[in-house]
């Protein structure tokens, strides 16, 4: 018997990269998966191939959160597993150069949109359900020209564990993982070009003591181990850093 039988989870910005993976991994273990994302066709596209439910919802927008949360509740009821892993990098730039639509657009999906996605689900989290969020090893670092993308997932750590706290009455777990430089698109998604990513995968290769980038299924097994009340039932409040010891 597969461990997440009878099992409903979420995953958010599950078309592609770590929500894809993850996706893949739950259903793979005998979960019942629905993923959302922003765009219909890609969205539509995943879920086919994965054999996943597909939700069009953008993290980033208040009613769409509130039309997901109340969908979900309609067609399905409980949910067991919430993956809250939407999010982008925006653009990089200095403090003194930095413009407030870029600070809003990352805040407003990678912070404001992770929280309301907390709150509106958490009615509907079923007793000793996991909630993992994806946030990254830059919460805890301070680079140049990185300041707005490190600030929110800073934040959204500290909201997590504020979270754990809350809901350890009803034994749902919340917990954090935080992958460093990961073979996705994201960064592609940020506009940068075929060269610039080069250079730039090449220069993080080198600052990882362990030689190499990370890929979505580290991260999906990551978060599959955080969701299973067998292995991982004393676990909250946790960030588990998945970034070969770029850190240390």
């Amino acid at each position: 018997m597969s461990k997440f039988n009878h099992k409903l989870a979420i995953v958010t910005g599950g078309n592609s990269g770590i929500g894809y993976a993850t996706a893949k991994e739950l259903i793979a273990e005998g979960a019942k998966v629905i993923i959302t994302g922003r765009r219909k066709e890609a969205i539509e596209k995943a879920a086919k191939e994965l054999g996943a439910i597909p939700f069009v919802a953008d993290q980033g927008n208040l009613e769409d959160i509130e039309t997901l949360k109340t969908e979900i509740e309609k067609q399905f009821g409980k949910v067991d597993i919430l993956f809250i892993n939407a999010g982008i990098t925006g653009t990089l730039g200095s403090i003194e150069n930095m413009n407030s639509e870029n600070f809003d657009n990352v805040m407003n999906i990678n912070l404001r949109g992770a929280y309301f996605t907390l709150s509106k689900f958490i009615p509907l989290l079923n007793d000793g359900a996991s909630v993992v969020f994806l946030s990254s090893n830059v919460a805890s670092t301070y680079k140049p020209n990185s300041s707005v993308y490190q600030a929110s997932k800073a934040a959204l750590n500290s909201i997590a564990k504020t979270a754990a706290a809350e809901l350890a009455p009803r034994k749902i777990r919340v917990n954090i993982v935080s992958p460093g430089p990961t073979k996705t698109e994201i960064m592609t998604k940020a506009g940068l070009d075929e060269e610039t990513l080069k250079g730039i995968n090449e220069w993080l290769i080198n600052e990882i003591p362990l030689k190499k980038m990370g890929t979505p299924e580290d991260v999906a097994k990551a978060v599959v181990y955080l969701s299973d009340n067998n292995i991982a039932s004393f676990m909250t409040g946790t960030e588990i850093l998945i970034d070969g010891g770029m850190v240390l």
